[in-house]
């Protein structure tokens, strides 16, 4: 059930209330920092089952588990924010997250088979506390409810392009900080070191009052849309694009890691691929300033086009310039295409299930990313680097046709140029 310009949502909001009124200062460092665990997570699971095992294909089928966790339980962690209230679902995740992390850090170096370990992996996926997803949707709650219907399209912009920057810096950092601290302290500190964050970082986030409280059943049933709107093929292909950019991701970091490896530098990897990650993220930033011409239906593929073109040179890159010039080009697609896969998932929403898809999308990067380093990793062994490099130049090319499909299936509104950019927050953006 779907608000539209006909049903518009009243302006009843205060003209002196403003996000940061609402937040506070403390919520973005805070909101930021409690997602730190995802991002380490898979490169971490990794690191340290290679280190323990001595397989670097175990560590791959490993990070898979976890990421396959993720998309079995992820999107039901945000459906129970949505009906539940994001604290108390918060707080449950937290900690069962930080003993299972603790847990699989022991398991690894234990004489237990490996089916354990496997399961310890699917089960640390299974609890992630999805703080990203979580806190987009308090964000574009805010917005919607609480700012004044004029101030809306232009702060959600701003607000999707921290947060997919966020998303970046954190997606930069988080392989740079697995390998200082297993580097420095031992390949089981960086999963020892996320259980510590969840536990301290995701309870606060929970906590904090911008967390928006459990309804009763009468409320949920009066703005609860059905789940069945969960599997609309607009908002599927949302899902299916964001999945292509976690496969991006994976097979970049996997195969730039070989690239590295060849030339006797694999911990030199994480510092290249933050070339791409940095341009990504103030690019992501620049979205908010672009044109409201330039509609979100547009966005996609053009952006998946520059991924495509900078994926296409990296097969002809063979020294670390060239490599950083294709990084950088790709970088100008990337980020903007996050902004925009988020801001397409925002409009898409059913009412009432904002966490839910989310959570989806959340869940869809890092299903893509485990996926694609444990693919790139047996790639990257049996046919060398060079096959490797192919595969982000293929998760590429499946992001422009789902940019394609999208273009195909967006209605009358994105036609004309609505979105977050042109139109309330409450408006379907297709």
């Amino acid at each position: 059930m779907h608000q539209t310009s006909e049903h518009p949502v009243p302006d009843t909001s205060p003209r002196g209330v403003t996000l940061l009124s609402r937040t506070g200062k403390l919520y973005y460092p805070l909101a930021l920092v409690s997602r730190l665990p995802f991002a380490m997570m898979v490169i971490g699971v990794l690191t340290l089952v290679v280190s323990a095992r001595g397989s670097v294909e175990l560590g791959g089928l490993n990070s898979a588990m976890v990421g396959l966790g993720v998309a079995c339980v992820g999107p039901l962690i945000g459906a129970a924010a949505d009906r539940y209230g994001q604290r108390p679902t918060l707080l449950i995740a937290a900690i069962a997250n930080s003993a299972l992390l603790g847990a699989l850090a022991w398991i690894a170096f234990s004489p237990l088979p490996t089916w354990v370990l496997f399961l310890g992996s699917f089960l640390a996926g299974a609890t992630v506390p999805q703080t990203s997803p979580m806190s987009r949707s308090r964000l574009v709650a805010i917005v919607a409810h609480d700012l004044p219907a004029q101030r809306r399209p232009r702060v959600l912009s701003n607000v999707l392009a921290y947060e997919s920057a966020a998303d970046e810096v954190i997606f930069v950092f988080g392989p740079v900080i697995v390998g200082v601290l297993a580097t420095t302290i031992g390949a089981w500190a960086p999963i020892v070191g996320a259980a510590v964050l969840t536990l301290l970082f995701v309870t606060a986030f929970a906590l904090h009052r911008t967390s928006a409280p459990a309804q009763s059943p009468e409320q949920r049933a009066a703005v609860l849309a059905p789940a069945s709107e969960l599997a609309r093929p607009a908002l599927l292909v949302t899902v299916f694009g964001i999945v292509t950019v976690g496969l991006f991701f994976g097979s970049m970091l996997t195969s730039l890691t070989s690239f590295m490896q060849d030339r006797g530098d694999p911990e030199s990897a994480g510092l290249i691929y933050g070339a791409m990650g940095v341009g990504s993220a103030i690019f992501a930033i620049g979205v908010a300033a672009l044109p409201p011409r330039f509609s979100l239906r547009a966005r996609w593929p053009v952006f998946a086009v520059c991924i495509v073109a900078g994926a296409v040179l990296l097969q002809w890159s063979h020294d670390v310039p060239s490599i950083l010039l294709s990084l950088a080009i790709m970088g100008i697609g990337v980020g903007p295409l996050l902004v925009t896969l988020y801001s397409f998932g925002a409009a898409r929403s059913p009412v009432g299930r904002s966490a839910t898809v989310m959570t989806m999308l959340g869940s869809g990067l890092m299903v893509g990313q485990s996926a694609a380093a444990a693919l790139t990793g047996v790639v990257a062994t049996d046919l060398g680097t060079r096959a490797a490099l192919v595969l982000p130049l293929a998760a590429a090319v499946l992001a422009l046709a789902a940019g394609a499909i999208n273009w195909w299936l967006s209605g009358a509104d994105d036609r004309a140029g609505h979105g977050p950019n042109t139109a309330p927050v409450t408006l379907d953006a297709e």
